[in-house]
């Protein structure tokens, strides 16, 4: 198999690269290692060295290779476009240093889409002009990594955000040239999203360059939709829970991949509340156990 699995720093807490709540990135990177992954996320921009000679040296001791990095940023917001443009300049430029493919973008997460995520027939929704203005600057994003860093863009639905539900995330899809805008299909966000991860990869396997790997606790996902808890607390209450535990039916999707001859990395990212009682190394350990136990 081809297949290569990898983790997140996202799994160890790590949504923002100046929260005093993460963890090492040094430990990161060892755990990682140690939890039996080869490859790794580059985290949110900053929280890794970008100076590229400390952060080769660190992976080359842990063996692990530098998969890509996620944009996690407000396209939704026009005010932050420069923000969102630093961040891909980074991202890009710190990726390309160490050979990395992948280059993810996902739209953050609103206050005007925070209420409802979890249920698309309630969510507010942009106009039309909103919306053109929007995808043009996801579309400048990709074009940057293709044209320029030549790295392989996709896009990510994000409980929250505005490609939260697959109509929206069709919509993009049918609006951006695929030659620039691939998809990164996340298991996790697409099931809590109230759809399924399955049926979208199937119809969508051509168009798909990388996989991040989550599964959704189906009693946490019913509660806090039904209780309109934002993101971050359900990250806490345990809806992102350890994989073949949920919902997910992921030999289904491993065989999915294999039928259609995917080459290279899935990544586990486990959202995880860094203030809780938790041991990212073990729930990391059984992910990678479960998912040697299906054939990955």
């Amino acid at each position: 198999m081809t297949i290569r699995i990898g983790n997140a720093p996202c799994s160890w807490g790590v949504e923002f690269a100046g929260d005093p709540r993460n963890p090492p990135w040094r430990q990161v990177l060892k755990d990682c290692a140690d939890a039996g992954y080869t490859g790794i996320e580059l985290g949110p921009i900053g929280y890794m060295p970008e100076d590229p000679a400390i952060l080769f040296d660190a992976l080359e001791e842990n063996g692990l290779d530098l998969i890509g990095g996620v944009v996690f940023r407000p396209f939704h917001d026009p005010a932050a476009w420069d923000e969102v443009r630093d961040a891909a300049w980074r991202t890009c430029r710190a990726l390309t240093a160490h050979g990395a493919q992948h280059l993810v973008l996902i739209d953050s997460i609103s206050p005007r889409r925070a209420p409802t995520a979890g249920r698309a027939e309630a969510a507010e929704q942009m106009d039309a002009a909103e919306w053109a203005a929007f995808r043009d600057r996801i579309a400048s994003v990709a074009r940057l990594g293709t044209e320029e860093f030549g790295l392989t863009v996709s896009i990510h639905a994000h409980a929250a955000g505005f490609i939260d539900f697959e109509p929206e995330l069709e919509r993009l899809l049918d609006e951006v040239d695929e030659k620039i805008l691939k998809i990164c299909l996340d298991t996790g966000h697409h099931s809590y999203a109230g759809f399924d991860p399955v049926a979208f990869l199937r119809r969508h396997i051509g168009r798909v360059s990388y996989m991040h790997f989550k599964d959704i606790d189906p009693a946490v996902k019913a509660d806090v939709i039904a209780h309109r808890t934002g993101f971050y607390d359900a990250c806490g209450q345990g809806i992102f829970c350890n994989l073949g535990k949920g919902d997910v039916d992921f030999p289904a999707v491993r065989q999915i991949l294999l039928d259609a001859g995917y080459q290279g990395w899935c990544t586990v990212e486990q959202d995880c509340d860094p203030t809780l009682d938790v041991s990212p190394i073990d729930d990391a350990r059984k992910n990678r156990d479960y998912l040697s136990s299906i054939g990955f």
